[in-house]
């Protein structure tokens, strides 16, 4: 999952990448699971992926359910996804063969997202988002709920 900053918050996520064969150094990026972050970097981490799963989903057509937030396997599946996604979109990677292998697993990635009864929907299941950060413990940026 990329990091793409936002107004309020770090303009970069809490790791760095490391460096490129080239010695410039690769972008930072979040971590592909959210434990390990304080509070406030998982309200962050989950609303990017929130962000990234609303894309994929239209991009790839993707059969997300409703309530993907509350299972740690959809969340690594769409984390992943975004973050290899995103090495291809930005031309950190550059390779045809790859990109097709991706295209081909999105029928076993959304094996993985099928789970649930309704399909998400962004503008119905944002409350309970919301409502699953704040009973998780993570923190809103600048106290905002």
């Amino acid at each position: 999952m990329s990091w793409s900053g936002h107004d309020d918050g770090p303009s970069e996520p809490p790791q760095s990448g490391g460096d490129a064969a080239d010695g410039e150094p690769l972008p930072a990026r979040w971590p592909m699971h959210a434990d390990a972050l304080l509070p406030r970097e998982r309200w962050l981490w989950f609303e990017q992926l929130w962000e990234d799963t609303c894309r994929l989903r239209e991009r790839y057509r993707l059969p997300v359910r409703s309530g993907w937030w509350e299972d740690e396997i959809q969340t690594e599946a769409l984390a992943a996804l975004a973050a290899w996604i995103d090495r291809y979109d930005s031309g950190e990677w550059d390779d045809p063969p790859g990109k097709l292998g991706l295209l081909f697993d999105l029928e076993r990635i959304g094996v993985l997202l099928r789970d649930g009864n309704d399909p998400f929907d962004p503008r119905r299941d944002r409350t309970p988002f919301i409502g699953f950060l704040l009973r998780t413990g993570c923190e809103p940026p600048d106290g905002r709920e």
